[in-house]
């Protein structure tokens, strides 16, 4: 399987164990690494057969006013941004020790992850070349909102909207 990471993550794979297939012909991406991963499949000349989207970053809805101010607080406060962002992500649990999966960010990762738009033609390409798609959501992800996603994502993949779940899509 070829994983993709979030942002401010690395090698966190292991938390969505339940929702990853181990095989070859599998592509994943949590959150930042979701866009990351739907690139890697639009451009691989390889075999895909499953593509797992998990958490996927999706702020193409959001106000620029919102961006910009995601934008802008990084970029003067970092350490305080980092620390009230994994708050949101570790959401419902109030107290989880995942440093261990933690990875220093930049403003660049940050800009391509709030200014990424993703395209139903782009997924309907991969769908109708026989690729399986799979969307994993939180229905209470701070980061995102769940049901639009969901909803964006129902037309090309199957999704699976997990209650009490947030963003690392952990049931407490």
């Amino acid at each position: 399987m070829r994983f993709f990471s979030g942002f401010l993550f690395a090698n966190e794979q292991k938390l969505f164990s339940k929702y990853l297939r181990d095989d070859d012909f599998t592509v994943a991406g949590f959150s930042h690494g979701a866009q990351k991963a739907l690139k890697f499949a639009l451009a691989s000349e390889t075999r895909i057969d499953r593509l797992i989207l998990l958490s996927p970053a999706f702020f193409q809805e959001r106000e620029e006013a919102f961006k910009r101010a995601q934008k802008l607080y990084f970029a003067t406060n970092k350490e305080l941004y980092v620390k009230n962002f994994l708050q949101s992500v570790v959401y419902p649990a109030t107290e989880r020790d995942i440093s261990c999966y933690l990875e220093e960010g930049s403003q660049e990762e940050l800009d391509a992850l709030l200014e990424y738009v993703w395209d139903q033609d782009k997924l309907a390409t991969l769908k109708s070349q026989g690729m399986e798609i799979e969307v994993f959501l939180g229905a209470s992800d701070r980061i995102i909102d769940a049901e639009k996603v969901a909803d964006f994502f129902a037309q090309n993949a199957t999704v699976y909207l997990i209650k009490e779940a947030g963003h690392l899509l952990d049931i407490l």
